[in-house]
């Protein structure tokens, strides 16, 4: 498997969808309810995930694709999987909001080992191959260092759609969050968020039984940009695709700044 050439093709795919989601705006968008929580679905939610599949099953017809709106493509259980979510940031392109990102991983046996995030508002993309380190368009690595406020750190937050609005655990962290930080950033783009932090624009992410599809490319590019993660009791953290809810919870931060945030938590 030549890992240069999939993440040539993840970016360009992830880039040309972007292009399809920046016109996409600027007309009227339709948008529709998905589910019983609350969440939408809009059209270009929809255009932008066939274009992926296209690109990538073309590229690696052999491979098993999880969607965010097609779900399973492919066979269950091959080596190879891509994780697709077309359009992180639904909610707030309903909204007219433009905050909303592309993104791509490849996981081997689980594990992600290509991560791609695609910012169509800013035209940026950030790349991390497993190993080998976290990249801007550039080609800039991804290094934030250590440089703690005085005035606490801004953190960022993501929850899962399941999480119930009076789940005792999830409403103890944000409200211990909101104590201790500077900010607690709500951004309803998961990976926007993992952007922000491995460029060092923000100081930690804390995630309650995170979302599956985005976790990996976020999780990925963070850990190759020299930051580490770790579960809400300090253990080690692996973002496994097939991992359930229960162990989809964690820290995200500099090294120097993980036990910290630990004790904030705690």
């Amino acid at each position: 498997m030549d890992l240069d050439h999939a993440r040539t093709v993840a970016v360009e795919a992830a880039e040309a969808a972007g292009d399809l989601l920046r016109e996409g705006t600027r007309g009227t968008i339709g948008v529709r309810a998905k589910g019983v929580a609350g969440d939408v679905v809009t059209d270009l939610d929809l255009a932008s995930e066939k274009l992926l599949l296209e690109r990538i099953l073309t590229a690696f017809p052999s491979h098993s694709v999880i969607a965010e709106e097609s779900g399973l493509v492919g066979a269950a259980g091959g080596e190879w999987t891509w994780l697709v979510d077309p359009l992180d940031g639904t909610n707030n392109v309903a909204i007219g909001l433009p905050a909303y990102v592309v993104g791509v991983a490849l996981c081997r046996d689980g594990l992600p080992v290509l991560g791609v995030v695609h910012d169509p508002v800013s035209g940026q993309t950030w790349s991390a191959l497993r190993g080998r380190g976290a990249t801007a368009s550039s080609g800039a690595r991804l290094a934030p260092p250590y440089a703690p406020s005085p005035h606490g750190p801004l953190l960022a937050w993501t929850q899962g759609y399941g999480v119930a609005r009076d789940d005792a655990r999830g409403s103890a962290l944000k409200q211990a969050m909101e104590r201790a930080s500077r900010r607690v950033l709500q951004l309803w783009a998961p990976l926007l968020s993992w952007a922000m932090l491995a460029r060092g624009d923000i100081d930690g992410i804390v995630g309650y039984r995170a979302e599956a599809v985005d976790l990996p490319a976020g999780a990925l590019l963070a850990v190759e940009a020299g930051l580490d993660i770790r579960t809400l009791d300090g253990g080690p953290f692996e973002a496994c695709m097939d991992a359930p809810a229960e162990r989809r919870s964690f820290v995200a931060a500099h090294p120097r700044a993980i036990p910290g945030l630990l004790a904030l938590l705690r």
